[in-house]
């Protein structure tokens, strides 16, 4: 996996583009979601959406986790996060999480959304924006990757809900992405991509020899400033049930840091109803 050069704006675009690929297949895919789909019918919705419109490889094959699964309730092994038969029913929360790569280039997106209304969604969506803006000024004050995960922890305290990222393998809230290359041929290892599979454990090996790691959580392995970088940074929130997370690419630069795109849905949808309220 070679790095991106936080710098270079025209390969920074090239992400941006597939990052806003992701959001508009999530866009149009939560479009067509309706009383009865499974989980595993919203995947392959959007896997199709995506092989259409030039998707080759992938750092991880699209999720769909509906209901009480958006807040991982239960899970107790890795399996619980494969797409399952359980069907979207009127007012249940949805994620819908894919990472492709095309022509090398790659990105790793949530997408939170309801059928219908939903209160405890709501309240838990709006109180999400408050981990964007906390997570981007941690970074830049340069405070280290586990230091700025126990702030968030901190946040999910006072607001009384429920740390659901660190249910992911690793506990991790974020991870580091770039070009996806190699010799291997461009296939999943199910759910990951081969080429990914390889790449994240040469980089798993060569970060631990500088002390650091590819991927972001509150260990030992995480007590250093932010690497610069592309980083998919991904708060998960669960309470009673519901859980939203909002997933989305954090450039880190060697003395700052910016989000790649501000013009996302969640963005927008929060922007929104600060003007309603």
């Amino acid at each position: 996996m070679a790095l991106a050069r936080v710098h270079d704006e025209a390969e920074l675009e090239r992400f941006r583009a597939v990052q806003r690929l992701c959001y508009r297949c999530a866009d149009e895919v939560a479009g067509t979601l309706e009383p009865g789909v499974t989980e595993r019918e919203a995947c392959r919705r959007m896997r199709r959406w995506l092989r259409e419109r030039g998707v080759d490889d992938w750092l991880h094959t699209p999720f769909a986790w509906f209901g009480d699964r958006s807040a991982f309730r239960g899970f107790k092994v890795p399996t619980q996060f494969l797409p399952s038969g359980t069907r979207l029913e009127e007012g249940m929360p949805y994620i819908l999480d894919m990472a492709p790569v095309k022509d090398g280039y790659s990105a790793d997106i949530g997408y939170g959304g309801v059928l219908g209304g939903n209160r405890i969604w709501e309240r838990l969506d709006a109180d999400l924006a408050a981990y964007r803006t906390l997570i981007l000024d941690l970074v830049r004050e340069r405070r280290t990757f586990a230091a700025i995960y126990a702030e968030v922890d901190a946040l999910i305290e006072r607001q009384g809900y429920q740390n659901r990222h660190s249910e992911y393998p690793g506990r991790v809230i974020g991870h580091q992405v770039g070009i996806i290359g190699g010799i291997l041929p461009k296939r999943v290892g199910f759910p990951f991509g081969v080429r990914f599979l390889q790449t994240i454990g040469r980089e798993l090996v060569k970060e631990r020899l500088e002390g650091r790691s590819p991927l972001w959580n509150g260990a030992a392995q995480s007590q250093h400033p932010p690497t610069p970088g592309l980083w998919a940074v991904e708060p998960h929130i669960g309470f009673r049930g519901v859980g939203v997370k909002f997933e989305e690419i954090l450039v880190v630069t060697e003395d700052g840091a910016h989000w790649l795109d501000d013009d996302l849905p969640h963005v927008h949808r929060w922007a929104r109803r600060e003007t309603t309220t």
